[in-house]
């Protein structure tokens, strides 16, 4: 893992991330209408991304992109509330650390653009991410927060930053 190296991403990632995202939605069961896989932004999140409080980290190995996620204002929610969002690695970087480092950057992010809450969306099928998401503290709510239009997400969770 020493040979990854993270950065915010280029429009020229656009194609390969929007993959990803598909590809793991697909490999877990959620292609489905509700989820990012359906989501029109996927295919452009440099876009997405672009704009006041908002990044997102792409990780690369040898010019190979592995995945990426993002922090992002909660769409409908509170302006000291982030959603961390598409959160996805290829199957080959899982389980070696990568999601942790993504995710401590995403949040280091957040704190420095004054988010005192951090808010996701996830769902049973995505057991794995689930647990990392528990053990940096995200706790699971009753219900979902904003306007984000993933209803076919059922699994909510926040931390305090």
């Amino acid at each position: 893992m020493e040979t990854i190296t993270i950065r915010t991403i280029d429009p020229a990632d656009d194609p390969t991330i929007a993959n990803i995202v598909k590809t793991t939605l697909t490999e877990f069961g959620m292609n489905k209408a509700g989820t990012a896989y359906s989501d029109p932004t996927t295919d452009h999140l440099s876009v997405l991304f672009d704009k006041p409080r908002a990044i997102y980290y792409v990780a690369e190995e040898n010019g190979i992109i592995l995945g990426g996620a993002g922090i992002h204002p909660l769409d409908g929610g509170e302006l000291h509330v982030c959603e961390l969002q598409k959160m996805y690695l290829v199957p080959a970087a899982r389980g070696k650390g990568l999601a942790g480092k993504l995710i401590t950057q995403c949040l280091q992010f957040a704190r420095e653009n004054g988010y005192t809450q951090c808010y996701l969306e996830t769902s049973p099928e995505l057991a794995r991410a689930r647990k990392v998401y528990e053990q940096f503290g995200f706790r699971y709510l009753t219900g979902p927060m904003g306007n984000t239009g993933h209803f076919g997400c059922d699994s909510w969770m926040l931390k305090d930053l």
